[in-house]
């Protein structure tokens, strides 16, 4: 059963049609590649999906309930995290700090509360172990590489326990080095079944992560197939026009 289905989505923003009859399954422990170039809808279609706003028609279904959701929170509630490209990390906050912002752990003694910073670092550290990152609970972020950074905002969802992680772009302006710790997370998240949509305009990153490839073009689904069927040639020829339909 797909854990997400999105059916016959569109969204005006007044005379202006972002998406149209959007279609889409996700499974699973599935990695989907949303690609498209841009103004294509590829950011509206991951807004709709984390509450962000709602779809002008069409129906979203989450392990087959069908879902409406007025705010982030909601959809976070359902188990859809997003990591965002510019990770939406405080600079000046440690690695388990940045983990559990907004979900401190704390004991209460009237008519004080105290954080337990312990049980939130050893909890940190078993996460970024999970991950097989390199990164440290204590470690403050203003210093960390572009891949630590991707560690932390990846440890925050798996914290929440999330069912859908849609990803913004997490190999953008980093390293080679980098970019394939970035990719190896992914797959740490995908062997623990969790379905993730990755949007990228890097063509390489798509085809050694992917399951499956989508393609927008205008605001409409162009392509939809397994990434063993399709080429980046073809994606390439998708995205820019040349190939109407796939």
């Amino acid at each position: 059963m797909p854990v997400l289905s999105l059916r016959k989505i569109s969204k005006n923003f007044g005379a202006i049609k972002a998406l149209t009859d959007v279609d889409l399954e996700l499974e699973p422990g599935e990695v989907l590649g949303l690609m498209g170039d841009n103004g294509a809808g590829k950011s509206t279609l991951v807004k709709i999906i984390a509450g962000n706003f709602p779809p002008t028609s069409g129906e979203l279904v989450l392990q087959d309930r069908p879902m409406h959701f007025h705010r982030p929170a909601e959809a976070r509630e359902a188990g859809i995290e997003v990591v965002y490209q510019d990770l939406a990390l405080c600079d000046n906050l440690s690695a388990a700090a940045n983990i559990f912002l907004g979900r401190e752990i704390a004991r209460s003694i009237w008519p004080l509360k105290f954080l337990v910073s312990k049980d939130m670092t050893d909890k940190a550290g078993a996460l970024f172990g999970e991950l097989k990152s390199e990164t440290r609970p204590h470690d403050l972020v203003r210093r960390m590489s572009g891949g630590q950074r991707q560690a932390v905002a990846i440890s925050r969802t798996m914290l929440s326990e999330a069912k859908i992680v849609l990803m913004d772009e997490p190999t953008a302006a980093i390293s080679v080095r980098q970019v394939a710790e970035v990719l190896d997370l992914i797959r740490r998240l995908k062997d623990r079944g969790i379905a993730i949509v990755l949007i990228s305009h890097r063509m390489p990153d798509v085809f050694a992560v992917c399951d499956r490839v989508a393609v927008l073009r205008r605001g409409r689904k162009v392509a939809e197939k397994p990434i063993v069927q399709s080429s980046p040639e073809e994606v390439t020829g998708l995205i820019t026009g040349a190939i109407q339909h796939a």
